[in-house]
């Protein structure tokens, strides 16, 4: 939970799943699948703006509660997890 502070991201597999945890601005965490749905790649490469993450590769971004593309190019949503965090640990539900 430390390594991860408020207004950044890291990449994480869980259970062969990536998943791009985000220590959001307003202190909450989300976890949203790692992959754009646009092209095959990282998201947790990105920027995080708010309650949005940004792919680094053509700039879509992407809601951190839902999934959904806020800017093209990408127009399918990305799966979102909900979190939990108990006594310093982050817990992702697949």
């Amino acid at each position: 939970m430390n390594d991860v502070p408020p207004d950044s991201q890291k990449l994480v597999d869980v259970e062969s799943t990536p998943i791009c945890l985000v220590h959001a601005e307003d202190g909450d965490w989300y976890a949203i699948n790692d992959i754009c749905s646009h092209e095959d790649f990282s998201l947790s490469m990105g920027e995080v703006w708010g309650l949005e993450i940004e792919c680094p590769q053509h700039g879509s971004r992407f809601d951190l509660r839902t999934g959904k593309p806020n800017a093209l190019p990408a127009v399918e949503p990305v799966a979102v997890y909900q979190v939990k965090v108990e006594d310093e640990h982050v817990y992702v539900d697949l």
